[in-house]
C-alpha cells in the first residue's frame, strides 16, 4: 500500500477484497495494530481471505476479549447461546468441562460470570490446545491434549456438572461449501462431523454419562436438520435429552441430563 494508511484507505482495500463490513474491521485493525507496519500486514492477510479473528489474534465472545491463534477453531457468535443456557442450568460451584474446546472460549465465558468453579477443557489439536491454555489460565483451568475423553483424568468421572460439547457437525459431503474462512483456515476434525454430521456427537453422548455426576448436564448445538437424530443419540446414551433454540443467535442447542 503506497497510499498513507488512513483508515479509509484500509476500508477502500478492504472492500476491493470483498470484506462486507470493510468500516468496521478497518477500525479494529487500526486498534490492535502496534505499528503501521504491523497494520498494513493485518490488511493484506485479511485481503487474502484470511480470517478476521485470525488476524486480530482475538475475538469478542460473551464479552470476552478470546485469544485465537491462526489455524484455531473461532468462537461463534451463534454459540453465546449454548453459554447462557449453560449458565442458567449450572448448580453452584460447578465442575466444568469443555469438551472439542477450540480456543477455550466456551468454558472460559460460562465461568466467567461464577465466583466458585472448577474448570477443564480438552481438544484433540496441539494448537487449539495452546491457544485455550492461555484463555482459561486466568480462571484456573487446566486444558489437556486428546481424543475426547480420552485425555482427562480419571478423578473427573461421575463429577461434571456442566459438559459443553462444541462438537462438528457439519457433514463430510457439505464441508466443502462452507465460506473459505472456515474451510482453508479451521481444522478440519473442528468442522466434519461424518457422513450424516453427528459422528463426534454419538460419541461423546455415549461416553457422556460416565462423566456427568448425578444431575449434570450435557450441552451441545446442531442444525435443526438433525435435531432428531441428536436428540436419538443423546437419549440412547441414557440421558433425557431436551431442545432450546434462540431466533436472536439463530441457533439450536440439545441438553442431555443425566438422572439424580
Amino acid at each position: 500500500m503506497t497510499a498513507p494508511l488512513t483508515e479509509s484507505v484500509i476500508v477502500s482495500r478492504l472492500r476491493a477484497a470483498g470484506c462486507v463490513f470493510a468500516e468496521d474491521e478497518a477500525r479494529l485493525i487500526l486498534a490492535t495494530a502496534r505499528t503501521d507496519g504491523d497494520a498494513s500486514a493485518m490488511v493484506e492477510r485479511r485481503a487474502a481471505g484470511e480470517p478476521l479473528e485470525h488476524v486480530l489474534g482475538w475475538a469478542l465472545f460473551c464479552g470476552l476479549r478470546i485469544a485465537v491463534d491462526p489455524g484455531v477453531f473461532r468462537p461463534r457468535r451463534r454459540t453465546q447461546f449454548l453459554v447462557l443456557k449453560a449458565y442458567a442450568l449450572a448448580p453452584p460451584q460447578p465442575v466444568v468441562l469443555d469438551l472439542c474446546c477450540g480456543s477455550g472460549a466456551l468454558g472460559a465465558a460460562l465461568v466467567s460470570g461464577m465466583d466458585e468453579f472448577v474448570l477443564h477443557s480438552a481438544d484433540i489439536e496441539p494448537a487449539s490446545v495452546r491457544c485455550a491454555r492461555r484463555n482459561i489460565a486466568p480462571f484456573g483451568g487446566l486444558a489437556y491434549e486428546g481424543d475426547l475423553f480420552e485425555p482427562l483424568p480419571g478423578t473427573l468421572r461421575g463429577r461434571v456438572d456442566v459438559l459443553l460439547a462444541n462438537v462438528p457437525y457439519v457433514p463430510t459431503g457439505d464441508v466443502g461449501l462452507m465460506p473459505a474462512e472456515a474451510r482453508d483456515h479451521e481444522p478440519r476434525v473442528a468442522l466434519d462431523g461424518g457422513a450424516d454430521g453427528l459422528d463426534v456427537l454419538r460419541r461423546v453422548a455415549a461416553e457422556a454419562p460416565h462423566w456427568l455426576a448425578p444431575g449434570g448436564h450435557l450441552l451441545f448445538e446442531t442444525s435443526e436438520s438433525q435435531v432428531a437424530d441428536a436428540v436419538a443419540a443423546v437419549e440412547q446414551g441414557g440421558l433425557a435429552a431436551t431442545v432450546a433454540t434462540s431466533e436472536e443467535f439463530y441457533a439450536t442447542v440439545v441438553v442431555g441430563t443425566k438422572s439424580v
